[in-house]
């Protein structure tokens, strides 16, 4: 047990040294297809969005710094991201013709460009609930903001207040969290479950869903997109340990998503109709085409939904999927999902694909 602890250590801090110049050396040959959409991408959230900010935690179990995570990124690196190559955040920035990658606003060098042109505040397992973060020692969504405002002061010493607020006003500004709210907090532990029922759970996670767009809009936001749940039951973990023998998609889960989802909406149109709030919100509905994906993956070419690439696919996660421990699948792009719990980057591409078809468009970026 102390050799592998040594072995992942060691593997974490190769991954450490040589994230800059893997990241660098992969943006190289990149080219953007257009002028850019957006002055920069500014994205906060969890593990969904969170590209290596998780690595240098000491506390929490909640990292992707290891194989097979990276398996398909640019010299099979484990740069933290929770996948087998990219995150929904990288295929947004190459869909504004931004960048091909976004970096961590943690752990990595940054150089001017990556500064003016955006970074990932986002910590994995984090939530709205401020349990959620407690519970597995992650970054909460107010420290995330405060890395906002010191990663602002570094923008001004850039380039000066008033270039700042251009790029600042300019931006894409992308939130993605809450699902570990309900899938760990709420269903995996009895903290929330024994006081509150669903929808007293989801008022819960709204109160901090405003309270976080209120915050993040007095700090001059402009354009938002800012997603909803996705299917959480059909998620593989979550049909292994709520979707019986059979594994079915459990439907508790999916009620919980789907309630949350209606009132986000419902909040999101509030706040939008309010003259004080000056920023302009678009809901991303993911639930419907990450459903599609999950039960009908088949019409996709996929081959593989309930079950993840790492390990049986079961229940591997975060340290629980290694390649210290187990094996991973050898056709990646065929699986929906890359771990029990993320999917991989060819289900990500047609999710940011669907994002951009039928939600960017309300940006008028």
């Amino acid at each position: 047990m102390i050799v592998a602890l040594l072995v992942l250590a060691m593997a974490a801090a190769v991954c450490g040294r040589d994230l800059n110049q893997t990241m660098a050396a992969t943006a190289q040959g990149w080219r953007p297809r257009g002028r850019p959409l957006a002055t920069a991408l500014i994205v906060f959230g969890d593990s969904i969005v969170d590209p290596g900010n998780n690595n240098n935690l000491p506390a929490t179990r909640m990292k992707a710094n290891h194989a097979p995570y990276g398996k398909d990124f640019a010299g099979h690196v484990a740069t933290g991201r929770f996948s087998n190559a990219l995150l929904p955040p990288d295929l947004i920035a190459q869909r504004l013709n931004l960048k091909q990658l976004l970096p961590p606003w943690l752990n990595v060098d940054h150089t001017p460009e990556d500064l003016l042109t955006g970074v990932s505040f986002a910590s994995g397992a984090t939530g709205f609930d401020p349990l959620t973060p407690q519970l597995v020692n992650v970054f909460t969504m107010d420290q995330e903001l405060e890395f906002f405002d010191t990663y602002r002061q570094k923008l001004v010493g850039l380039v000066g207040e008033q270039e700042t607020r251009r790029i600042i006003d300019g931006a894409f500004f992308f939130v993605c969290t809450a699902t570990d709210d309900v899938a760990n907090t709420y269903f995996m532990t009895p903290y929330r479950a024994f006081d509150y029922d669903i929808p007293a759970y989801v008022d819960l996670l709204l109160v901090g869903a405003e309270a976080f767009l209120r915050n993040t809009s007095a700090r001059g936001a402009k354009k938002m997109g800012f997603t909803g749940m996705p299917p959480i039951g059909c998620v593989p973990s979550q049909r292994t340990i709520g979707g019986g023998v059979q594994r079915r998609c459990d439907a508790r889960r999916n009620y919980a998503a789907l309630m949350y989802n209606k009132a986000l909406q419902e909040l999101i149109g509030k706040l939008n109709a309010d003259p004080g709030f000056h920023t302009h919100v678009v809901y991303f509905n993911i639930y419907d085409i990450i459903y599609e994906l999950a039960v009908h993956g088949e019409r996709w070419g996929f081959t593989e939904m309930t079950r993840g690439c790492c390990g049986s696919g079961l229940i591997e996660v975060t340290q629980l999927c290694n390649t210290q421990y187990m094996g991973v699948c050898d056709d990646v792009d065929k699986h929906v999902f890359f771990d029990s719990y993320h999917p991989t980057q060819r289900a990500y591409e047609i999710i940011v694909d669907h994002i951009f078809k039928y939600y960017v468009p309300l940006m008028h970026l």
